[in-house]
């Protein structure tokens, strides 16, 4: 949008600086005309040139400002106006000292021109002055005001680009964390079924002879299973993070847990929780675990003191969790990156559901999420 609008506000200079060239050709026909018009086809022939000149970006510099300050040089008064569009081309370039050569060279050498349209009578005295004056000063405030628009549209497309990047960035580590965890859930649950089928194959000589061997079989495949798990997902674990020895540390930790964590830590906590954590599928839990940890964190920093409302539901068709808070102190000591939520609708977006945060009304602030039940899991009731 920036660019097209860039685009459409430099077509429309180049048509408002068109313009000014034609007026200033016209003008020096009219100027020259009212010394009764005596050098009128030269002047308007040395105009057009001047002008074309003017026009052309890649003869803007230098032969434009050369061109136009030997025309005012030599014809004088009626050059003069295409004189100010070269310096204040030159000042808006950050030239202001070649501009003040190009206006001393043709006002001093219009000396010696002709004396009929000569920039020194005793009526355009102030006008030569001025003139060159106004356009030198009003080039060099608008080229700053024009370097210092660029400078910040710059500094806007890098603060947007680096906030892409953050997104980016934080939707990249959710989706690390969410294989970690799968990794831990995936490697205890094929633990559980080696262990399992192992203690079961110790006692073959008791089974027929085709279940101890289907026995073996699905030890040898589980152990198989787990050690390609380990060797696909577990590179993505966090270098610094602990190693545990049997089971993933959230599902075991219930969101109780996390609660009662805060209110030690001074957080007044309201939780309901409504159905039962085994009613939803492993990775709802750690959804919810992790919504429930960034919304306390970011209560504890926005809303200190306010009490923060939590309710979860992990009855099919779907796991709802909401977090609500009313407005509270906000803590200046409190750092984070800011883009939690990000990494959060991440998750619950791979998970096909969908995450809401936003006030709430009356200053409070509200995060919601509905993540629906896989297909297989059988539906106990239906709700909104």
């Amino acid at each position: 949008m920036s660019r097209v609008s860039s685009r459409e506000g430099r077509r429309w200079a180049a048509y408002g600086r068109g313009v000014v060239v034609a007026l200033c050709v016209l003008g020096a026909a009219l100027n020259d005309m009212a010394f009764e018009g005596r050098y009128l086809l030269p002047v308007i022939i040395t105009a057009l040139v001047c002008g074309t000149a003017l026009l052309v970006s890649r003869l803007r510099w230098p032969i434009a400002p050369l061109l136009v300050t030997a025309a005012t040089a030599w014809w004088g008064w009626p050059l003069l106006p295409m004189l100010a569009v070269a310096l204040f081309d030159l000042a808006v370039d950050r030239r202001a000292r070649v501009a003040v050569g190009c206006a001393v060279a043709a006002l001093g050498a219009n000396l010696l021109s002709y004396r009929d349209t000569s920039l020194w009578t005793g009526q355009s005295y102030a006008s030569t002055l001025l003139l060159p004056v106004l356009a030198v000063l009003v080039g060099l405030w608008l080229g700053s005001r024009r370097r210092l628009v660029q400078a910040l549209a710059a500094d806007v497309e890098h603060l947007r680009v680096e906030a892409q990047l953050r997104e980016e960035a934080a939707r990249t580590a959710e989706r690390s964390r969410i294989a970690a965890e799968m990794h831990d859930v995936l490697a205890h649950r094929l633990s559980l079924i080696a262990l399992h089928t192992g203690v079961l194959a110790t006692k073959s000589g008791t089974l027929p002879a085709p279940v101890a061997e289907r026995l073996g079989l699905l030890r040898k495949t589980s152990v198989e299973a787990l050690t390609d798990l380990r060797d696909v997902l577990g590179v993505l674990r966090d270098s610094d993070a602990t190693q545990t020895s049997a089971a993933l540390t959230p599902v075991i930790r219930d969101v109780r847990e996390l609660a009662d964590e805060a209110r030690a830590a001074g957080q007044h906590i309201g939780l309901i929780v409504e159905g039962r954590p085994e009613e939803a599928p492993t990775t709802h839990r750690l959804a919810v675990y992790r919504i429930v940890q960034e919304a306390l964190t970011n209560a504890r920093k926005h809303a200190d003191g306010a009490v923060v409302t939590v309710r979860i539901d992990y009855r099919p068709p779907a796991t709802l969790v909401e977090v609500t808070n009313p407005a509270g102190t906000h803590r200046t000591d409190s750092v984070g990156s800011g883009y939690g939520l990000v990494g959060l609708r991440e998750r619950v977006t791979t998970l096909g559901g969908h995450l809401n945060s936003g006030p709430a009304g009356a200053g409070s602030w509200r995060l919601a999420a509905r993540i629906p039940h896989p297909a297989g899991i059988e539906q106990n009731g239906t709700r909104t």
